[in-house]
């Protein structure tokens, strides 16, 4: 159930974020390719950072139902804002929460949900993208602890990060999913080393990078949780809650962009009336509002559905499948609603346009989350 005392206040908190600082300085974080330090600290003083941390570890413990809500409302800002608190409340900060110790909970959580220690995820790699669990990152024993050595892409919120979760092969033995074991590096930890922000199609101010790990010595009580073998287990744990959470953030942006279509469409004039008026317009907002429904209602069951302690795995792929894909589309109609205007910077759709592609793709593309729903079909 959802505490409506704590989340009609905070949507109401979020709303006004949303429309008076981080709506207005878009254009300003793109320009400098960072997030503005006032806006992150108004970020951190509304418990962003900390939305789906646990409350005992200094975050808000939010039911997803009630997260995922705070992200629609969230995410009618440009998807970066999101990207910045993201991996500290999805893959990475929820790898330790489900599977990390107490100590290692007491020591990284807290400082996480207050915005001063952003967490990254390092999964991906040159060779291992979808195919993730025949990553080559290895993790071979020393008699104080562990050293890293491997190669990850593609890693988001890197540059700005105070400690990486980072999947690598701890028994080279195993080559599959049972070899794979999950570390906690700190940033500054010396062998890891930080590439500079990647160049990007869209979300330029959310800062993407490359790890690399050389000779990279790590403690004993580094390894997350306390058995060896179980990382990919707990990665896959985490992209379930992780893909529910995008599926929000897409629905979020939907959101944005047909609200940035109706304006246009409402003020436009051509023949001596609103292009609103044209029933070709309608149709492409009508299409666009009907599947932005549908992607609420989805992602509102695959929230309810994982409150109640059900295995979701169909259920998240299909909504994350689906979310993303329908905000391709609805992205496309803004853009074709504004005419020449949607290819010109002048408007945010041009933006907006490019940021919505990367969500076919990451946290598994459209074509695994096929598969992924297609397996669960089949295992009945």
């Amino acid at each position: 159930m959802i505490d409506d005392d704590i989340l009609g206040p905070m949507l109401d908190q979020v709303t006004r974020l949303v429309e008076r600082e981080l709506i207005p300085a878009e254009a300003e974080a793109e320009a400098a390719g960072d997030i503005p330090e006032r806006l992150v600290k108004q970020m951190a003083a509304l418990g962003l950072f900390g939305l789906a941390l646990p409350a005992e570890h200094g975050g808000l413990g939010l039911s997803k139902e009630a997260e995922v809500r705070v992200l629609f409302e969230f995410c009618r800002a440009a998807p970066a804002y999101r990207s910045l608190i993201g991996t500290t409340n999805g893959v990475g900060g929820k790898s330790i929460a489900l599977d990390g110790t107490e100590a290692q909970k007491r020591k990284y959580l807290p400082r996480a949900a207050a915005g001063e220690c952003i967490i990254s995820f390092c999964l991906t790699e040159p060779e291992a993208g979808s195919d993730a669990a025949h990553l080559k990152t290895r993790a071979e024993r020393t008699n104080t602890g562990w050293r890293l050595n491997g190669w990850k892409r593609f890693i988001s919120n890197a540059p700005d990060a105070g400690l990486f979760v980072v999947m690598a092969r701890s028994n080279p033995d195993d080559p599959g999913a049972g070899g794979v074991s999950a570390f906690l590096v700190e940033a500054g930890t010396p062998g890891l080393a930080v590439d500079p922000p990647l160049q990007k199609m869209g979300q330029r101010t959310a800062h993407t990078a490359d790890v690399t790990f050389t000779d990279c010595d790590i403690p004993a009580d580094a390894l997350l949780g306390d058995m060896e073998g179980v990382g990919f287990k707990t990665a896959m744990k985490a992209l379930d809650d992780a893909r529910i959470h995008m599926a929000a953030v897409a629905t979020g942006l939907s959101r944005r962009l047909i609200d940035e279509a109706l304006e246009y469409a409402r003020n436009r004039r051509q023949f001596s009336k609103p292009i609103a008026d044209f029933q070709l317009i309608q149709a492409m907002l009508a299409d666009s509002e009907a599947e932005y429904l549908a992607s609420r209602a989805m992602v509102v069951d695959a929230a309810r559905a994982m409150d109640a302690g059900r295995k979701v795995a169909k259920e998240a792929a299909a909504a994350k499948y689906f979310t993303t894909e329908a905000l391709g589309r609805i992205a496309d109609r803004a853009v074709q609603v504004h005419g020449g205007y949607g290819y010109m910077a002048e408007y945010p759709v041009e933006r907006l346009y490019r940021d919505a592609r990367l969500f076919r793709i990451f946290e598994g593309t459209s074509q695994i989350m096929q598969l992924v729903i297609a397996r669960e079909m089949l295992r009945g």
